[in-house]
């Protein structure tokens, strides 16, 4: 009953001009997806399957970090246009971006919050509001961009 309007409207974003507005509109839509299995895949492995919270963390980040690849690489990046970079090219530079978003959320809250007098969830979610940006404009333009055609 759902699945057919929801494949509708994917099929309408997805044909959505790859520019700048549209990709952000996908971006937003992966992003909820993402954090949604991030969330629900740890909570039901710590409270349903009883295994410890910090592992299921763990198995909760790796799905989601796996999830959001693949959903920038089929949904919110996807063009008429070949990539620029393989799958590989695209694993790449996507992993060691992951890890450096992680590192610095984890210094910058551990840092600023008594540097500035904030709270720390003030920096979180300033830094995941940065991180957020700059994240999309790396995405775009280093790892899922298309390949340049001679003109």
């Amino acid at each position: 009953m759902i699945a057919g309007p929801a494949r509708k409207l994917g099929a309408r974003l997805r044909a959505l001009d790859p520019a700048l507005l549209g990709q952000g509109i996908r971006y937003a839509i992966a992003g909820v997806v993402v954090a949604c299995v991030y969330i629900l895949t740890t909570l039901f492995l710590a409270n349903v399957a009883g295994i410890h919270f910090q592992i299921a963390l763990v198995i909760g980040y790796f799905t989601a970090v796996t999830t959001h690849f693949f959903a920038h690489r089929l949904f919110v990046w996807s063009h008429e246009a070949d990539f620029a970079l393989s799958a590989k090219g695209q694993a790449s530079r996507y992993v060691p971006m992951t890890i450096a978003q992680y590192g610095f959320t984890a210094l910058s809250t551990s840092v600023l919050p008594s540097a500035l007098g904030v709270s720390t969830d003030l920096v979180y979610l300033v830094t995941v509001a940065c991180v957020t940006v700059v994240t999309f404009l790396l995405l775009r333009t280093r790892v899922f961009h298309a390949e340049q055609r001679p003109t």
